[in-house]
């Protein structure tokens, strides 16, 4: 089961993880929808490109890896994701974000690895819309942490402008009027 746009679902998707005893070029892809590593996407994408135009590959950012190492293609992936190895480990929001804002991704991005609670609200601001959290935690307490705040303040991905543009105020007070109510 992921979280996918706020919702549980069964999640359809195998991640495919490498290892050191298989280089990227000699790991099998089995069939079905896969989310391959950046690295074996790299090494097998003539082999993978016609199960990519189908919608069965996705690919899968380990956190030292940079969106721009996948810029020609990104387009074309029906699910990026990345890892989280830590929760300490920020790399992955900076990936989400450039994935989103600089290469202008708009399939499903997903948060896999060490991903709580307390840290969906922000994925999602960063671009997330899926996440496969921890199998030791609750995925149903996990949605909760969507509903942690009700507002945001500045602009990010999922909210493109800023409260202060956003909010709607019934009348204005000139400069003068606020000059005499704090004197």
């Amino acid at each position: 089961m992921i979280i996918k746009n706020n919702m549980i679902v069964e999640d359809e998707w195998q991640v495919l993880r490498s290892n050191e005893q298989n280089t990227a070029d000699a790991i099998t892809v089995p069939e079905g929808k896969v989310i391959v590593p950046l690295k074996v996407w790299h090494a097998q994408r003539e082999r993978l490109l016609p199960r990519q135009q189908q919608g069965e590959i996705g690919v899968l950012f380990s956190s030292e890896e940079r969106p721009e190492d996948l810029k020609n293609d990104v387009q074309g992936f029906p699910v990026i994701a990345v890892d989280f190895p830590v929760f300490s480990d920020g790399r992955g929001y900076s990936i989400a974000y450039n994935l989103r804002a600089r290469l202008g991704y708009s399939g499903e991005l997903r948060a896999i690895g060490d991903v709580l609670r307390d840290q969906l609200f922000y994925m999602r601001r960063v671009g997330f819309d899926a996440f496969a959290t921890r199998p030791d935690r609750d995925i149903h307490e996990a949605v909760k942490g969507f509903e942690v705040f009700s507002e945001v303040y500045q602009s990010s991905v999922n909210q493109k402008l800023p409260l202060f543009k956003r909010a709607h105020r019934k009348g204005k007070m000139s400069v003068e009027a606020l000059n005499d109510r704090n004197h």
